[in-house]
């Protein structure tokens, strides 16, 4: 499968419908992360990352990898979810260096495109209060494996040493 995910169906189809599928593993990596929200039961909106929360203490391990540190809403919501703190099935990592948008979903499906994990970007925004976006939800099996092998190496630091934008960088891994 090699589907093309255009504008609000980055919401409908990859964050509404197959991110809450993950059963063993997510990885998420993004340049750019906000207070995104989604829909919740009865007609609300909730923080995305309760929807993280719900995975991780359904022991879904989680990777989140982003640019920079999120503002103080996000932080806010994140605090909110002491499971994210606590568990070792959460991992979160910023790299200055991170442009991908790549959601991987149990190594068996992955997202590859231009949405950041924003309302404007991913989120449930209306259409005329989003970003146009284009990507790619692929079951490809070679390309998985590229895109985690890849994520991998940098959750591991692989990177670190040679990068370049040491200074930028808040907490290095290496």
């Amino acid at each position: 499968m090699f589907d093309l995910i255009l504008n609000r169906a980055h919401y409908e189809r990859v964050i509404d419908v197959e991110v809450p599928k993950a059963q063993r593993f997510l990885w998420i990596a993004t340049a750019d992360i906000k207070d995104l929200h989604v829909d919740g039961p009865g007609k609300r909106f909730v923080p995305f990352l309760e929807v993280l929360a719900g995975l991780v203490a359904d022991g879904v391990e989680i990777r989140l990898i982003h640019a920079k540190e999120p503002g103080p809403a996000f932080r806010k919501d994140f605090d909110r979810y002491p499971v994210l703190r606590e568990s070792e099935h959460f991992e979160r990592i910023i790299c200055a260096r991170m442009h991908m948008k790549v959601i991987i979903i149990d190594g068996h499906l992955a997202y590859v495109g231009s949405a950041n994990l924003t309302g404007a970007g991913i989120g449930a925004k209306s259409e005329s209060r989003r970003n146009f976006e284009a990507g790619f939800l692929t079951d490809d099996a070679d390309s998985i494996s590229a895109l985690m092998e890849e994520l991998d190496q940098l959750y591991l630091g692989r990177h670190c040493e040679d990068c370049g934008r040491r200074d930028l960088c808040p907490d290095p891994i290496v």
